[in-house]
């Protein structure tokens, strides 16, 4: 079906005294969508349109300031000319016409969610703006990628990629700008700001929209991105290859007693004792587990009930995974010197059987979720537990079997998951990698970044958002020194770690820690007011966020702050990846 706009603009623009109400009707929304010129190659179904009125709706969120809010969800279908049985389905949340600040916000998803519904649209109608989000053409917002991939085992489905990858959040933000242009009445000389914010899988939906079309957002916020996508996700089952290789499976309280040592230790080179470690970089260069070797540990009977995996907000356990509750029984011990083994392996990062660099891991004071093990009462004994996120990529996304699961990984080394991870890199390079480190357009265009990252993210490596950074700054300016490249770099483009911080969320273990929760008032501020941010404000003690390079260092016992440039902290986070013959970005 072909839809055909004849109304002129004026019939669809709310006036002056329009409210929620009269905007969130059917009609208003069929007459305000694209017209059918407007995207080749797109039929957009009129009928498909349906709207809910949701009024004083209490949201909360580290993404954004928690705040009652009201909105009109418009969804509609489109289908791509040419493909049989293609529906996409797109979601906008419209503010009330008073509320609305000429701005449109996209939002990302996470894991194989290609978008998080309305606990992170919300961020848009907080801000002022219509906030969109996209079910990929999957089936319904609900539905993954991983729910329509392989089309049968062997075949891959090549359009469920490419949407995932980048092609349906370009079709969501462009529709979506045209459709708040007509809801709102915005002539064409009139400005319509447009933001994106994402975190974790949104936070590489985000930088490829960044990477492919300069001009769509004036401002993009990402969080923790799943870049390098093929070794990402293969990254997650080097863990449990340690331990196999190894030979030894730490239990749930001997990660614990590592963890909570890591962190108590760690936490003073920053200058200040407040539970959390701001300078894991430091730990990572100074701290030495063999000490902790032959330390009683004791943990109570518990019962455990959790799940590992990227894409999970705040995930931050000690290192206990199961499917389903179970019973663990309390344990006596002491720390063994191959539980101290198998964290300084996962430390050092991926290595291969040649000794060459292959990937990094999460920085010390991070949680142990990749590597949790799991209780067996039959024998008494921990065992391997293998990562649930690590078996679906490999049996779905490389061996292409309909499956989420493997049998196990027996006769896996460290040869075997930098395969899987080239195989990866080399099938999706041009659709999930999303590493593309020439952002001139981007920048020449005057749009922004700010990128964030926990530097306690225990399913992204830190390390990973550093490389990207630093990969652009080199692309960009190859010809500066480093201190002037970083200076150029922030002219458009600025990058956070966040002390404490988890996988894209606050971490329990370092409560103190916090969050930054207004990046997006923080971006828009940047983008229509010119006031580029020098450091972040965050929700806990730490209320100043340094901006890459510069780390976090109190001095005065604990009573002076300053933002410090660190060479040997800020190679800690460089690795040579020279087990690959080309750059990897």
């Amino acid at each position: 079906m072909i839809l055909y706009i004849v109304l002129a603009l004026a019939s669809t623009a709310v006036s002056a005294t329009s409210s929620l109400s009269d905007i969130c009707t059917v009609s208003t929304a069929q007459a305000a969508l694209p017209s059918s010129s407007f995207y080749p190659g797109i039929t957009i179904d009129s009928s498909s349109v349906s709207v809910e009125l949701v009024t004083n709706s209490s949201v909360s969120s580290v993404w954004y300031p928690s705040s009652t809010i009201s909105y009109c969800n418009v969804s509609f279908a489109y289908s791509h000319n040419g493909i049989t049985n293609d529906i996409v389905h797109v979601a906008y949340l419209l503010p009330d016409p008073a509320d609305f600040k000429n701005r449109y916000v996209s939002t990302g998803g996470g894991g194989f969610a290609i978008n998080s519904g309305v606990s992170s649209a919300a961020t848009g109608i907080i801000a002022g703006g219509v906030s969109g989000y996209t079910d990929g053409g999957f089936g319904s917002f609900s539905t993954d990628l991983d729910a329509v991939f392989p089309l049968s085992n062997g075949t891959i489905n090549w359009q469920a990629i490419y949407m995932f990858g980048y092609q349906a959040h370009h079709e969501l933000a462009t529709l979506g700008k045209e459709f708040t242009r007509n809801v709102y009445g915005v002539d064409s000389a009139t400005k319509v700001y447009s933001y994106y914010q994402g975190c974790s899988e949104g936070g590489r939906e985000g930088f490829s929209q960044v990477q492919r079309f300069a001009d769509q957002f004036d401002g993009a916020v990402m969080g923790a991105p799943a870049l390098r996508y093929g070794q990402q996700q293969a990254n997650h089952y080097f863990d449990n290859v340690v331990e196999q290789t190894i030979g030894y499976y730490p239990s749930s309280c001997e990660f614990a007693l590592i963890l909570n040592y890591t962190i108590t230790t760690c936490d003073a080179y920053d200058g200040l004792v407040d539970g959390v470690v701001s300078r894991s970089d430091l730990c990572l260069l100074n701290l030495d587990l063999t000490d902790l070797v032959g330390t009683a540990y004791y943990c109570a009977e518990s019962t455990v009930s959790t799940s590992s995996g990227f894409g999970g907000l705040g995930a931050s356990g000690t290192g206990i995974v199961s499917s389903g509750a179970t019973t663990v029984p309390a344990q006596n011990g002491t720390v063994s010197a191959e539980a101290v083994q198998v964290v300084k392996t996962l430390w050092a990062g991926l290595k291969n059987s040649d000794g060459e660099q292959v990937y990094f891991h999460y920085q010390p004071g991070a949680t142990f979720a990749d590597a949790a093990t799991t209780y067996d009462n039959a024998t008494g004994k921990w065992g391997l537990t293998l990562n649930s996120f690590g078996q679906e990529w490999v049996a779905r996304f490389l061996l292409l079997q309909d499956t989420d699961t493997m049998a196990n990984i027996d006769n896996v080394t460290y040869d075997t998951v930098q395969y899987w991870m080239e195989m990866g890199m080399n099938r999706y390079m041009d659709s999930l990698q999303t590493t593309y480190p020439d952002l001139s357009d981007f920048k020449t265009a005057g749009s922004k970044i700010i990128h964030v990252h926990g530097e306690q993210d225990n399913s992204i490596p830190t390390a990973s958002s550093v490389r990207y950074y630093d990969s652009v700054r080199q692309i960009l300016f190859s010809n500066m020194t480093f201190n002037a490249s970083v200076a150029a770099m922030d002219d458009f483009y600025r990058l956070y770690l966040i002390p404490g911080g988890a996988h894209c969320s606050t971490n329990t273990e370092q409560p103190n820690g916090g969050w930054p929760q207004t990046t997006l008032q923080t971006m828009i501020e940047w983008v229509e007011n010119g006031v580029a941010p020098d450091t972040l404000n965050s929700t806990s003690n730490i209320n100043t966020v340094c901006r890459w390079p510069l780390r976090p260092l109190w001095t005065d016992d604990g009573a002076t702050f300053n933002c410090v440039y660190d060479q040997a902290g800020i190679d800690s986070f460089i690795y040579d990846l020279n087990a690959y013959k080309i750059p990897v970005y």
